[in-house]
C-alpha cells in the first residue's frame, strides 16, 4: 500500500524499489496491477493451495491422542516415531498421512521438536562413576 501512495505522488519505479525495499521488477508488476484494478488489486489474498488434510479440530484430537503417550495407544516403547504417530493420526481420524506429512504435521501444526532418547546402560551408577573418578583414576595416573 506504500508503493500505492508513491504512485500517486509520480514517484519513479527505481526509486519507489529503493524506499520500499524490493526489486524494481516488482514495482513495475504492482504499477501494472494498480493502473488496471486499483489499489484494490494490490491487496492482500489468502493463500492458494491444496488445504490441509487435517482440520484444527481435528489436529487437536490428534494432539490429545499423542499426549496420552505411545503406550497408551498399544506401544511396547513410550517412544514416538513417524510411523506410530501415523497410525494413531489414522485411528483417530481415519486420515492417512505420510511420513512427511506427520513430520510437518508434528513441527508445524503441533509445534513439537525432535527428542531423542538418551543412550545410558539402566545399570548406570553415577556415584560410582564419579567415586572411580575422584580416587581411582588419580591413583591409576600416578602409576605411569
Amino acid at each position: 500500500m506504500r508503493a500505492v501512495e508513491l504512485f500517486e505522488e509520480g514517484r519513479g519505479t527505481a526509486e519507489i524499489a529503493r524506499m520500499v525495499g524490493v526489486h524494481a521488477e516488482s514495482v513495475r508488476r504492482w504499477r501494472r496491477l494498480w493502473e488496471k484494478d486499483g489499489a484494490q488489486a494490490l491487496r492482500r489474498r489468502p493463500a492458494r493451495g491444496r488445504r490441509p488434510k487435517l482440520d484444527d479440530a481435528q489436529v487437536e484430537e490428534v494432539r490429545t491422542a499423542l499426549q496420552r503417550g505411545a503406550q497408551a495407544h498399544g506401544f511396547e516403547a513410550d517412544l514416538w516415531t513417524l510411523e506410530r504417530v501415523g497410525l494413531v493420526v489414522e485411528r483417530v481420524t481415519g486420515v492417512s498421512l505420510s511420513r512427511a506429512s506427520v513430520w510437518r504435521l508434528l513441527t508445524g501444526r503441533l509445534g513439537w521438536s525432535l527428542q531423542r532418547p538418551e543412550r545410558r546402560a539402566v545399570e548406570r551408577d553415577e556415584s560410582e562413576i564419579a567415586r572411580w573418578i575422584a580416587h581411582e583414576w588419580p591413583r591409576i595416573k600416578k602409576g605411569r
